[in-house]
């Protein structure tokens, strides 16, 4: 970055922490730093040079803001709020059940000042999203606010796109976005790796993407998230609903499905028993277009994802273990996936990479088929980058570089001219290995999760990882379990 923008990104990243000290987290400081920041931009696209005429109500804009202080700019603040948020397309979403969480008004004006010093309409769409991104991504690290669940480290996210290769011209779909990591990293790819002339630049930025965010939060930090990003604008139509994916078949199909679904096994509704008292029963989605019902979230997620796509579409999706060998329903899903699509590869993740702590996760990866009487999967590439793999938030964060042999193995030009690492003889401890539909059909309730790489720390006490390494991964394991124990816990109730 040059010496002006790092300047720019100091301030914001420094006024965060003062409003840190009065209690306001970074999740509510991205809050007000998008509504503000929405309306900012607004007004410098009323203006020359660009002179647009956009759906802001008179005397909720910014001029409304700047000139006001103290009590005068909190209520105008919160008026504005609300009047907003009661509008329609994008705008409507931004401001949907927004709330003003700075109470200091003096601490409110330094920030409406903040921003109103710069141009950020002119500002390169690099810069702007930098520091969303880095806020986003700070916010993620706050555990206790729970933000980390919607927040796919950035690197998994190229690497799944890089094996995808989505094309300009095509449609791109997430059921669940959070805040849009998926659809930044396939726009970044798509205008990296093609020339794109004025209509598909178009497509881009205003058909390519749709997807469906339940949490108000979370949605309108996706949308301004992209809208920094240049992925759609100030007037034009939401393409994040706010409804639940999974209640109804989509209305449209995609060429390529790219999803992290929520964690957590059960989905669940909340409602008022007679005496008044809220509970929680697990939800089940009754769908004549399901394989299998059930209350599993990832089960059903994998099925509604299948339904989304094309018959030429392509999907990468984030699923955690249980999907990969749960009995009843799970065996029901894969094995109608591997014989209704070709599921080629997965990738089996470490843990210490999500900020949702103990999950163990794969990708699997499915290309949608027509109609056929014989299957559609003939083999099925593992990918083993968990055994013996250690990372951590912080000390040992995932980079994309970690999965570059991966992609590599991947082959995403040609994924059907692949080569194992694997031999039995010469290298049992090669990562990339195939399996034939036969042989998956024959393991207990079509498993696959499956493990061949010898993994050294049963074997090797001399070459023990670090200890806060080892205690970072007992912790892991002690969450992962204690989960899967609680899960069976409720279906005992």
């Amino acid at each position: 970055m040059d010496t002006q923008t790092n300047s720019i990104v100091q301030k914001v990243w420094s006024f965060c922490n003062t409003l840190r000290d009065d209690g306001v987290g970074y999740g509510d400081y991205l809050e007000q730093l998008t509504y503000l920041l929405f309306l900012k931009m607004a007004d410098e696209y009323s203006k020359p040079p660009h002179n647009r005429k956009l759906p802001i109500p008179a005397g909720y804009d910014w001029e409304s803001l700047r000139t006001l202080r103290g009590a005068a700019l909190e209520l105008q603040y919160l008026k504005t709020l609300q009047e907003l948020g009661k509008t329609s397309g994008i705008l409507g979403q931004i401001f949907t059940k927004s709330q003003n969480k700075i109470q200091d008004p003096a601490k409110l004006y330094k920030l409406v000042d903040l921003i109103d010093r710069e141009q950020w309409a002119m500002m390169g769409a690099d810069v702007k999203g930098t520091i969303y991104e880095g806020l986003l991504e700070k916010n993620a690290e706050d555990t206790k606010s729970g933000a980390g669940q919607y927040f796919t480290p950035r690197a998994l996210i190229k690497t799944m796109v890089e094996c995808i290769r989505p094309e300009p011209g095509k449609t791109i779909a997430d059921p669940a976005c959070g805040t849009g990591g998926f659809f930044l990293g396939a726009y970044d790819f798509i205008v990296a790796n093609f020339e794109l002339d004025k209509d598909k630049k178009t497509f881009l930025k205003y058909s390519t993407f749709s997807g469906n965010e339940i949490v108000a939060a979370t949605r309108r930090l996706a949308l301004m998230n992209l809208f920094l990003h240049n992925i759609g604008d100030i007037d034009s139509e939401n393409f994040i609903s706010s409804t639940d994916a999974l209640v109804a078949p989509s209305a449209a199909s995609f060429d390529y499905v790219l999803a992290n679904p929520p964690f957590g096994k059960k989905s669940s509704q909340t409602f008022t028993n007679e005496e008044g008292e809220q509970e929680k029963e697990d939800l089940t989605y009754n769908r004549q277009d399901f394989w299998a019902t059930s209350s599993n979230k990832q089960l059903n997620f994998v099925q509604h994802i299948k339904t989304m796509l094309k018959t030429t579409g392509q999907a990468a999706v984030v699923v955690p273990d249980n999907v990969l060998f749960e009995g009843g329903a799970g065996e029901t899903v894969r094995k109608k996936l591997l014989e209704t699509t070709d599921l080629h590869t997965i990738l089996r993740l470490p843990t210490g990479i999500f900020y949702a702590q103990g999950v163990k996760a794969n990708v699997i990866f499915f290309d949608a088929k027509p109609a056929a009487a014989q299957a559609w999967t003939k083999e099925v590439w593992i990918y083993d980058y968990r055994t013996n793999i250690h990372h951590t938030l912080k000390k040992n964060p995932i980079k994309a570089e970690n999965l570059a042999e991966f992609v590599t193995c991947y082959n995403p030009k040609n994924r059907h001219k692949r080569k194992e690492t694997f031999n039995v003889e010469s290298n049992p401890d090669g990562r990339w290995r195939k399996f034939t539909y036969d042989e998956i059909l024959t393991r207990d309730k079509t498993s696959l999760d499956i493990t061949w790489v010898k993994d050294k720390s049963l074997a090797d006490l001399d070459n023990l990882p670090d200890p806060d390494e080892l205690a970072t991964v007992i912790v892991e394991n002690i969450e992962s379990a204690l989960s899967n124990f609680k899960s069976f816990q409720a279906t005992l109730k």
